[in-house]
């Protein structure tokens, strides 16, 4: 169920406040832990605006046990009486349990009420394996701990505003669970997190330890110490933090649980980010490393150009001069590509920013003429910028020194850039003399024609076209189709 199908629901089917479904949103952005705890399929139904029965808008199906319930639930409409379990939690806003027996499979049903600033807005139920189901100790702490979060969220505790932050990948049950008491010493620790912290450097059992002692000594990182730690380790602030040292990186997420007033202990997830930490350092490396060799590029580059320039003024043959001052452009035009490489993380460039480049050099060919830019094509991978800044310098010098006359005074040409989805048009046109009568772009024996050509058939696998444009002048069309 998409989140906007979600939203149509909550608005087309409920009378909810705003503020009650940014709740609700906030209950199943977070639930996954309820239900992988609780080993629960977990359904969130919500009152009709004409309060004639309930609409399930959520559905969640748990990753630490087979599902209850395999069809979708969500959509389903359920009049007024048809699941008193319902209609007994929502009225009386306590939960409501009932046992019933199936093809002799024992099954538990729930009806958790979701309360928010003192009044019922929902109903959860919970479709679990009865508790009659012999399970081992740690199975058992975690559906005692998926019973605190749900007498929570029946008081209006659960869900939790996320204070501490530093870490955007919050661990789940199964990467590790502790559960601390109201001391923060750790009472119960799975085999997850437990290697988790072995990993960091303990050599301990973890239960019976105080986590904040242990895990701000097993914290060792450049700086000052990071006071998160502490306060998520300890269980009685939400939110989340890491651990690190040189053997290891683990990420806590600290959930205090609460009965009313009184404070019960917390449950602390455990994830082991060392090789995800590494994988992420190493590609940090790696970029600062290519953008090293862009930078290298270009200045290798804008010396080969330097030298053409200094090659050029000692000739003095028109033509030979006129050469070398085109391998001049060509080469900025791909210094221009390498140096924006070079300011810029990922493999991406802003192909705006290369094109206005491309044009300021264009300028310096023919300052009368008035080149501009419409339009933008965003972030564009390395391999298409390249050949496609060639391919606009090409087609903009041409439209400079060819396609404008020089008896025109209202000389302009124009960039303009189009991108849908997986498709880029580029488009150079200029108010000049047109076309020649004879004019073949596939006989035509110019180098820039044939360097258009080249690259925008064989390194961007698109096409290029030339045609009038009216009432006067020259309009090259390249499109080409996006990776």
């Amino acid at each position: 169920m998409t989140m906007v199908d979600r939203g149509r629901l909550l608005a087309d089917r409920t009378d909810l406040r705003p503020r009650d479904r940014d709740h609700l949103r906030a209950l199943i952005a977070d639930w996954t832990l309820v239900a992988d705890l609780a080993f629960a399929d977990l359904v969130l139904w919500v009152p009709t605006w004409n309060q004639t029965g309930f609409t399930a808008v959520a559905q969640i199906r748990p990753a630490t046990g087979p599902t209850s319930v395999p069809e979708d639930a969500v959509g389903r409409f359920v009049a007024k009486g048809r699941r008193s379990e319902l209609d007994r939690a929502y009225a009386s806003g306590v939960i409501v349990r009932q046992q019933s027996e199936a093809k002799k499979k024992q099954t538990a049903y729930e009806a958790i009420p979701v309360s928010f600033q003192g009044r019922v807005i929902a109903v959860i139920a919970r479709h679990a394996a009865s508790r009659d189901v012999h399970r081992g100790a740690l199975e058992e702490a975690y559906l005692r701990s998926a019973d605190d979060l749900f007498d929570m969220i029946s008081e209006g505790q659960f869900p939790l505003p996320e204070g501490l932050s530093t870490t955007d990948a919050p661990p789940r049950v199964g990467d590790g669970l502790l559960r601390l008491d109201q001391t923060g010493t750790v009472t119960v620790a799975s085999p997850n997190a437990l290697s988790a912290f072995h990993r960091l450097g303990l050599a301990a059992d973890l239960v019976g330890t105080n986590l904040t002692a242990t895990a701000t000594r097993l914290s060792r990182t450049p700086g000052p110490i990071d006071e998160a730690v502490a306060l998520v380790a300890g269980g009685r602030s939400p939110g989340s933090a890491q651990v690190e040292n040189e053997e290891a990186t683990v990420t806590l997420r600290s959930i205090p649980l609460r009965r009313e007033s009184d404070y019960l202990g917390a449950l602390v997830l455990v994830r082991d980010v060392t090789d995800l930490r590494r994988q992420e350092k190493a590609l940090l490396t790696k970029d600062s490393t290519i953008r090293e060799i862009h930078h290298r590029v270009k200045n290798n580059l804008q010396t080969v150009a330097a030298l053409l320039r200094l090659q050029a003024r000692r000739i003095d043959e028109p033509a030979g001069r006129a050469a070398l001052a085109e391998a001049v452009r060509r080469v900025g035009a791909i210094a221009v590509v390498h140096e924006t490489l070079s300011q810029q993380e990922g493999e991406d460039a802003d192909f705006d920013e290369v094109a206005d480049r491309v044009i300021a050099l264009t300028r310096e060919l023919a300052i009368e003429t008035e080149v501009s830019r419409t339009g933008s094509a965003g972030l564009l991978p390395a391999d298409v910028v390249t050949p496609l800044a060639m391919v606009i310098a090409e087609l903009l010098s041409n439209a400079v020194q060819h396609g404008v006359s020089d008896s025109a005074t209202n000389r302009m040409v124009t960039l303009s850039l189009e991108r849908t989805d997986r498709r880029l048009t580029v488009e150079v046109a200029d108010n000049g003399n047109g076309l020649p009568a004879d004019f073949d772009p596939n006989s035509s024996s110019g180098l820039g024609l044939k360097i258009v050509k080249t690259l925008v058939t064989e390194e961007l696998s698109g096409a290029v076209t030339w045609e009038p444009r009216r009432p006067a002048g020259t309009r090259v069309v390249v499109d080409v189709l996006l990776p």
